[in-house]
């Protein structure tokens, strides 16, 4: 009796395996498939390798963004045209790749999210490195150097930087130049870019503006009722400006990182700083 039992155990047993066995290749099917949606390769497919130089060689350009109002770096002409020192970086880098460049603009509080989802191949538009944009993207080597400089305006009666405090200071969006507002004890008014905060401290609308030291000396030679503005104190730190890349665009940043050395020592950087600065060169610290 105990021996039929037994046996009835083992068979039932047998018919539940052989059931699971019959359902199992459906399962497994949905479980590929999961997998293919999630990740974007079949799990057993190696990861595929970094493609980026090869993406833009193939593309015959390279796309790069800036805000287009941020002269004499990146700026709209009277003819519609973006041109300035970053443009002209980067039609250098791209004659180097072989390829033709392709200098676009947008909003620059949307640059490195826009750079993430693969809209550009790089941020070449006067951004500053930071701990903080590490985190996101990658950098060059820094193409040129300058700082945070406030501006005010001859007759405001401002004599030093600390008179600011609870006054209200206009930036671009998006910017490290909040932290310099934010460090006077000042209120932060946003603005796209920095033609419009000059043009606010002209009218009256705010108390001053914090911008790049050689944007600030660009306004006050050129901008209509430019020398209203007076550059008021020392510059306020230094940063470093590089070109920023997808952190997914290892072979594109190598690349990159080879043609600015190359422009630094034989001196092509320079000649564009000087053609732009008035003689200058940022390009070195």
């Amino acid at each position: 009796m105990i021996m039929k039992r037994i046996g009835r155990m083992i068979a039932a047993a047998l018919s539940v395996c052989m059931l699971l066995s019959a359902c199992s290749p459906s399962s497994g099917m949905q479980d590929g498939q999961s997998a293919v949606n999630t990740s974007g390769s079949q799990a057993s497919a190696p990861k595929s390798g970094d493609t980026s130089l090869q993406r833009v060689l193939d593309a015959g350009k390279l796309t790069v963004v800036g805000s287009g109002g941020y002269p004499p770096f990146n700026y709209i002409d009277d003819s519609g045209n973006v041109i300035g020192f970053d443009v002209d970086v980067g039609q250098e880098i791209a004659k180097r790749m072989g390829v033709k460049l392709n200098y676009v603009t947008s909003e620059w509080s949307g640059l490195i999210e826009g750079l993430r989802n693969s809209r550009y191949d790089a941020i070449l538009g006067s951004m500053a490195i930071t701990e903080e944009r590490l985190q996101s993207v990658n950098f060059t080597t820094p193409y040129y150097y300058s700082g945070a400089q406030l501006v005010v305006r001859s007759d405001s009666g401002f004599t030093d930087p600390n008179q600011l405090k609870g006054k209200k200071i206009a930036v671009a969006t998006g910017t490290n130049f909040e932290q310099d507002v934010n460090a006077l004890g000042a209120e932060s008014a946003l603005y796209d870019d920095d033609n419009s905060t000059m043009l606010e401290l002209i009218s009256g609308r705010v108390d001053g503006v914090i911008t790049d030291r050689l944007v600030a000396l660009e306004a006050k030679r050129k901008m209509k009722e430019g020398d209203r503005f007076q550059l008021l104190g020392k510059v306020m730190r230094v940063e470093k400006m590089g070109i920023a890349v997808n952190q997914n665009d290892t072979s594109l940043l190598n690349k990159l990182n080879e043609i600015v050395q190359a422009m630094h020592d034989d001196g092509t950087l320079t000649q564009i700083s000087k053609k732009w600065q008035g003689g200058a060169d940022i390009t070195v610290q």
